[in-house]
């Protein structure tokens, strides 16, 4: 009987389908420490079908690695502007951990020109108008874009990185023109490279309205949707997974907080949404766009016959936060939000002076998140100070 039972338990893990069941039942603290069981374990467990079934069931886990420094004063700049000092790397990186000093120490920030945008452990950077780099932190590959086709002065973009594959991934970078005077228009001239079809593609998107994109921006990418802050305290939204060419435009909520030189970040909730997080020295809100009454977020659907609805989540003053740390004499630096933590719709970074603090907004807590670099000369006020997180999955290249 011993025996017996013994045959049926080797029976079960080694079919691949009941394996691949069991597997998805083990949490995420479990799962990576899995991979040292065999090559089969290994190699099921690395392989992007269990891991988009896994991701499906639990999520992604993050982790972060530090932040890098965005100094506008240079990025997009004309060539007789404002010069970077030699003294001051192109792409500042305070590590937060021994995975982020690794990766500051291997010298290949220095050769990735400016950052630009992250996403899922992916890094876009370079010089604009035409050179461009996305690099993979996690596989140690750099590839640099052919040179666009357009010409933009001034410019925002998008990073989408879709999907992981076994030994590659799969991502767009959109330029979006952005016009220097201002002036309102209904139209904007976009190009997108696709890692693909390894070139770029010219279009041209439409809105209803008259809008104009805020320069030297970033979109925020939520379910393969990019969000891009406009003009005028709106918002532009622009599905590429369509084909289509209209964009929806929608006004930024008008809260409590309405003073100038106030600081605005997007993000994405745990549940799929758009996060928009607003703040000054005084406070931070927090909002959520929700899509009309049955509307399914999973289902492509033209984002212009949606209606959308900002809803107040969260609002916080920094009065209530400085009470926690009495040690430190918080009341006369300037505060400003930072950024939303991947798929998280309870905590944000925030910055007061040099210190960068990580707030959970359920629990009320606040600590202070120490990095590398805390004595460099950042310019706080003409940079972009952004989080850096890698995807906490187990991934191997070496078996065959």
């Amino acid at each position: 009987m011993e025996r017996r039972n013994r045959n049926s338990v080797y029976a079960v893990l080694n079919c691949d389908d009941i394996l691949h069941e069991i597997l998805l039942r083990l949490p995420p603290s479990t799962i990576s420490k899995l991979v040292i069981v065999s090559k089969r374990w290994l190699r099921l467990i690395c392989s992007s079908s269990f891991r988009r079934c896994y991701l499906n069931q639990w999520g992604q886990n993050f982790r972060l690695l530090g932040f890098f420094v965005c100094n506008f004063l240079y990025l997009g700049r004309p060539r007789d502007g404002y010069r970077r000092p030699r003294s001051e790397p192109a792409l500042p990186f305070l590590s937060t951990c021994k995975e982020g000093d690794d990766l500051k120490l291997s010298g290949i920030l220095k050769q990735l020109g400016y950052f630009m945008d992250c996403s899922n452990g992916i890094i876009l950077s370079g010089l604009h108008p035409k050179t461009y780099y996305v690099y993979n932190t996690m596989t140690k590959q750099r590839y640099q874009l052919p040179e666009p086709q357009r010409f933009y002065k001034t410019l925002c973009m998008a990073l989408i990185v879709e999907e992981y594959l076994d030994r590659d991934i799969s991502y767009k970078v959109i330029r979006a023109r952005c016009e220097c005077k201002l002036k309102e228009r209904n139209t904007v001239s976009i190009e997108t490279f696709s890692s693909r079809t390894g070139k770029w593609k010219q279009t041209t998107l439409m809105c209803s309205t008259s809008f104009a994109l805020r320069p030297r921006t970033v979109g925020m990418v939520v379910g393969g949707v990019v969000h891009w802050f406009a003009m005028w305290g709106k918002l532009v939204i622009y599905d590429p997974r369509l084909g289509d060419r209209h964009v929806a435009l929608v006004k930024l909520p008008a809260g409590v907080i309405t003073h100038e030189h106030e600081e605005s970040v997007l993000g994405e909730s745990s549940d799929g949404l758009l996060l928009y997080g607003q703040s000054n020295n005084l406070g931070l809100e927090i909002w959520i766009l929700e899509k009309e009454a049955g509307a399914n977020p999973s289902t492509h659907c033209n984002c212009t016959h949606l209606r959308y609805q900002w809803i107040l989540r969260w609002r916080l003053n920094f009065k209530a936060i400085w009470k926690q740390l009495p040690s430190l004499n918080m009341h006369s630096k300037e505060t400003q939000i930072l950024s939303f933590l991947p798929q998280n719709s309870t905590s944000v970074f925030f910055r007061s002076g040099w210190n960068i603090f990580l707030y959970d907004l359920e629990t009320k807590t606040v600590e202070i998140v120490n990095y590398q670099g805390r004595g460099a000369s950042i310019s706080w006020e003409s940079s972009k100070i952004v989080p850096y997180f890698q995807p906490d999955w187990p991934l191997s290249f070496s078996v065959s």
